[in-house]
């Protein structure tokens, strides 16, 4: 059973309000602008493919007292599951972990991912590198429920949602690039943590 990952991203982003999200590139990118957009400054888009739950676990450590939420793929965290042996031995308290797992590279055409077919288990496999509290969520209400708790949660949490791979039609683009987004995220934080991260340029 599958579901509209759209859908799932408005649940979870109508439960957010002071976090930090981390997020990869392709379809997922331009629905959460639209599924959150009070979230928008606070989101970091369009990380590569293996890289998205690594640098949320690096925010998580570096502002402790933050919540952060690492929205991954499927295929993104296929190409580094070494980051679930890190988190197992890390247990970082404030790092939520979504998994979109459509079964497909869906931002090159759709190539299937190991994931498709059934054999290949992302909770289970966090389970096993030391994250207890890794789930698969089949219905966007086990769905809900998993956010709910994984924001709550004390030691890292990782939901794994089984979506279709149909884009939701009709939304609207988001017009920035990687530089930009960098930036709008970088002073987000700043912001609201009241420090400085990317100063003044120096003239020599």
């Amino acid at each position: 059973m599958s579901y509209s990952r759209f859908e799932a991203m408005k649940l979870l982003g109508a439960r957010l309000e002071n976090e930090l999200v981390i997020l990869s590139l392709g379809g997922a990118v331009d629905e959460w602008y639209n599924a959150a957009p009070h979230m928008r400054e606070a989101s970091l888009f369009q990380q590569q493919l293996g890289c998205v739950s690594g640098e949320a676990f690096g925010l998580a450590v570096g502002l402790p007292h933050r919540q952060i939420v690492s929205l991954d793929t499927d295929g993104g965290l296929l190409f580094n599951l070494g980051i679930l042996a890190t988190l197992g031995n890390e247990q970082p308290e404030n790092l939520f972990i979504v998994v979109w797992d459509n079964e497909q590279y869906q931002s090159i055409g759709g190539p299937r991912t190991h994931t498709n077919g059934g054999r290949v288990d992302l909770a289970a496999i966090a389970r096993g590198a030391g994250v207890e509290k890794a789930f698969t969520a089949h219905t966007l209400e086990e769905f809900d429920e998993h956010c709910a708790a994984g924001l709550a949660a004390d030691e890292p949490y990782i939901v794994v949602a089984k979506t279709d791979g149909i884009l939701e039609p009709g939304i609207k683009r988001k017009h920035s690039d990687g530089r930009e987004d960098k930036y709008i995220f970088v002073r987000h934080v700043e912001e609201t943590e009241g420090i400085t991260i990317m100063g003044p340029s120096e003239h020599n």
